[in-house]
């Protein structure tokens, strides 16, 4: 995963309950250019990355998750400018994986923070995160620091067999 990861990652552990480091697996991760398909590339990539590591069945709980952080990033996290472009792509996805957790971690350029939506289930927009917080077993965000700009917002799943 690199420093990248680790950068990424390090305000995320704050949150979590105690991962031994011999339980990290695998990382993954994919850029993801500045266009409303980057969310078919995402869920593409979490398909193939989830079949990689016998995680299959996981992967429509994963799957609405990441489209709709996805999602998120590119509309309320992108310069309305580079939507469309073929700028140098601003969304990152991240797929970690220890052997009793699954992290899911989109980072983009904006440091606003993600803003949960409306508590009416039948509204049109404002919906994700509430999606989010439903499918996951826990989600948040943090800001990046050092030379990495904007912030990630991360979902964790509880494989299957965890007691945790």
């Amino acid at each position: 995963m690199g420093t990248e990861g680790s950068t990424v990652l390090s305000p995320l552990w704050r949150g979590l309950p105690p991962i031994a480091p011999s339980a990290v697996s695998n990382s993954a991760s994919c850029a993801l250019p500045a266009r409303f398909e980057a969310v078919r590339a995402a869920r593409r990539f979490t398909r193939a990355t989830l079949s990689q590591w016998d995680l299959q069945t996981l992967f429509d709980d994963v799957a609405l998750v990441v489209s709709e952080l996805v999602t998120n990033s590119m509309r309320y996290a992108l310069p309305a400018e580079l939507v469309g472009t073929e700028y140098e792509p601003p969304v990152r996805l991240h797929l970690m994986r220890w052997t009793s957790r699954l992290v899911c971690a989109v980072r983009d350029p904006s440091e606003a923070s993600p803003v949960a939506g409306v508590a009416d289930a039948s509204a049109e927009c404002g919906r994700g995160l509430l999606l989010v917080e439903s499918f996951s077993d826990s989600w948040g965000w943090h800001p990046l620091a050092g030379a990495l700009r904007g912030k990630v917002v991360w979902a964790l799943f509880r494989l299957p067999g965890d007691r945790d």
